[in-house]
């Protein structure tokens, strides 16, 4: 696998920034791999972590694997940390290289998700009946464009995030073209030039995001997922007799961190520091507003967040990192 170096053992914060002393000789000079996705949050996240781990004496790498890839490379040892595992359009990959041994749950934030099609407030004007998915027929004309005309336009993220959603289109019968943003950054940029034109737009979203805040909205409420996931492995269950993910994305979903599974015996006290942070849903958020909403690069977001909760952060370092 071709690895793209990010940075080596490099100290990230001045002095001030926190009180853990720099750490002696680490367990391994190997680096510890840690994985990039491509929206802002993670990356912010991923790269705390990253910081986190060169303060307490580690090498790292930064590696930029797809939502779904990164579990297999993780699986054989080629990346070692995931920051923001998303139980919506995660789990499956997750568990199966954990139930394989192959990779360990490093625990769940603070923070709750939810991974689901998405509107601003304003999009009411013209589909009255949203949030309720069966409103979506009903209006759409109105929430269609000129190259999906006569069916609504759904903005969905890259077509690996949440592949389901063809089936969950048909298996609900609505009258939808799925259009795939390329990235988050393209899924946003359509999302803030419509709203200054007060157009309609249905889109995916996630919690937590900056976006929220910025823009008022709702999730389109689809019919609930069970708990034992039959929506998605039992066509018998729920409101389509005959097909699978007839329902909405999970509700208060997990959040956690996954390691490979050899991590802790490499990196010990690397591991303990895995396992201590944890991330609230506000400090996402703010995390991804420093990007999104202030234009910082990733980087410099990650050491700025470090610096603005460095109480909290100083609490995740470890006695072995000291």
């Amino acid at each position: 696998m071709k690895r793209k170096i990010i940075s080596t053992f490099a100290a990230v914060a001045s002095a001030g920034i926190m009180s853990v002393a720099m750490a002696g000789t680490p367990e391994s000079t190997d680096p510890v791999i840690v994985i990039d996705n491509n929206w802002s949050s993670q990356k912010v996240l991923a790269r705390v972590a990253q910081q986190l781990l060169e303060k307490a004496g580690y090498n790292t790498e930064m590696v930029t694997l797809d939502t779904q890839s990164q579990f297999a490379a993780m699986g054989t040892g080629d990346a070692h940390i995931q920051m923001e595992v998303w139980e919506g359009s995660m789990n499956a990959s997750f568990m199966k290289e954990v139930d394989a041994g192959r990779m360990v749950d490093g625990g769940s934030h603070t923070a709750t998700t939810r991974e689901e099609w998405w509107y601003p407030n304003y999009v009411e004007e013209v589909c009255p009946g949203l949030p309720d998915y069966k409103a979506i027929n009903d209006c759409a004309e109105a929430l269609s464009t000129p190259e999906t005309a006569p069916n609504a336009r759904y903005l969905a993220g890259p077509a690996e995030w949440h592949p389901e959603d063809v089936e969950r289109v048909e298996a609900l019968g609505l009258n939808v073209t799925i259009v795939n943003a390329g990235s988050a950054d393209a899924l946003f940029g359509e999302l803030k030039s419509a709203a200054s034109r007060n157009e309609p737009i249905m889109l995916f979203n996630w919690a937590p995001n900056w976006v929220g805040a910025a823009y008022p909205g709702k999730f389109v409420e689809f019919p609930l997922r069970d708990k034992e996931n039959k929506c998605v492995t039992d066509p018998s269950w729920g409101v389509n007799p005959d097909m699978a993910n007839d329902c909405g994305a999970a509700v208060g979903g997990y959040l956690k961190k996954g390691l490979w599974g050899g991590f802790a015996d490499k990196f010990p006290c690397a591991n303990e520091l895995m396992t201590n942070i944890d991330f609230t849903g506000p400090m996402i958020d703010s995390a991804a507003a420093m990007v999104d909403v202030d234009g910082m690069d990733h980087d410099a977001a990650a050491k700025a967040f470090i610096e603005k909760n460095a109480d909290v952060v100083n609490g995740w370092m470890p006695a072995c990192a000291g």
